[in-house]
């Protein structure tokens, strides 16, 4: 199959798997779109939203939908790095066993990341950078496609450890998720409240899955475009000669490398998602603000006036 070709099969199938994913969710279009950019892209995700929003619920219908494999971790203070990489046992014959943790799956869910210590966390880094586990000396490696969704519940934070910013760096978005619209929280409570049993269908496999981001990878980008993605990273940081009195203001630090490489990949999957053959600048501004939320550090003059990081993308794109 050509590459044209493929674009156009990809279209069809992302709507197929949006209309499956709607028969279990509802609402939360752009969450699902980020969440789809992430896995096409091979990248990871982080959603900041409060409990009930239905996070566990959605990835486990995207899990279904892709007919990937899917685990759930649920951070404690308690959890220990063996609790997710796995570890080795004496089995009966006196000989030593690896036996595998959840982290050996397609995809994992990482319950309230921030509720475990930078010990259990910086488990996760090794997996998610390499696709690769490093336990006892021995290396093993992870069945691709590899994605990690890490939930962060941004209203407790008594007992909370906040992520590193090189670990948040890892994550390609930081998707924020809202409450529902009164017409979806009507249609959620009769959809939830009724014995109707909706099944998903298994769209893709895995191979697929994996064919589809070597795709994304392969589509041309102008060098205009990738200026800009670099230009916009660039203007986040205050000691840049590109940036303006509002981020000298207000930030203390700006991206790193890595957003500028996420902005392009996200708006090749970007471009790709809507039939086009190669991202043009708007595709790069539909992604930034998922892009670079996490990666900017504001002061505590930002804070005291009240000036999200949203705010601050909007006055950069």
């Amino acid at each position: 199959m050509s590459d044209v070709a493929a674009i156009h099969n990809l279209v069809q199938k992302r709507n197929k798997l949006k209309s499956e994913i709607a028969k279990i969710i509802v609402g939360q279009d752009a969450v699902v779109d980020q969440i789809l950019l992430c896995i096409f892209s091979g990248g990871h995700a982080l959603l900041v939203g409060v409990p009930g929003l239905a996070k566990t619920l959605m990835v486990n219908t995207l899990a279904l939908a892709l007919g990937l494999d899917f685990k759930r971790i649920q951070f404690t203070p308690d959890l220990m790095p063996s609790d997710i990489l796995g570890s080795e046992i004496l089995d009966e014959n006196r000989q030593f066993k690896f036996i595998k943790g959840p982290i050996f799956s397609n995809i994992i869910l990482a319950d309230e990341i921030n509720r475990t210590p930078p010990k259990t966390q910086a488990a996760l880094l090794e997996a998610m950078q390499e696709r690769s586990v490093t336990i006892a000396g021995q290396n093993y490696r992870l069945a691709l496609p590899y994605f990690v969704l890490a939930t962060q519940n941004p209203i407790e934070q008594e007992g909370t450890y906040p992520l590193p910013e090189a670990q948040l760096d890892r994550f390609m978005f930081a998707i924020k998720l809202d409450y529902p619209s009164f017409e979806e929280e009507v249609q959620v409570v009769k959809q939830t409240t009724s014995n109707e049993n909706n099944t998903i269908n298994p769209l893709f496999t895995a191979q697929e899955i994996i064919d589809f981001q070597h795709l994304i990878r392969r589509i041309p980008v102008a060098d205009n475009v990738i200026e800009y993605a670099v230009t916009l990273v660039s203007k986040t940081r205050p000691d840049n000669p590109l940036s303006n009195e509002f981020v000298k203001n207000y930030l203390d630090w700006g991206a790193g490398p890595r957003a500028s490489q996420n902005l392009i990949l996200a708006a090749k999957a970007n471009a790709a998602f809507n039939g086009k053959f190669s991202p043009d600048i708007e595709d790069v501004k539909a992604v930034a603000t998922g892009i670079l939320r996490h990666r900017i550090i504001k002061n505590y003059k930002a804070d005291a006036e009240g000036i999200t990081e949203e705010m601050i993308i909007d006055k950069l794109i």
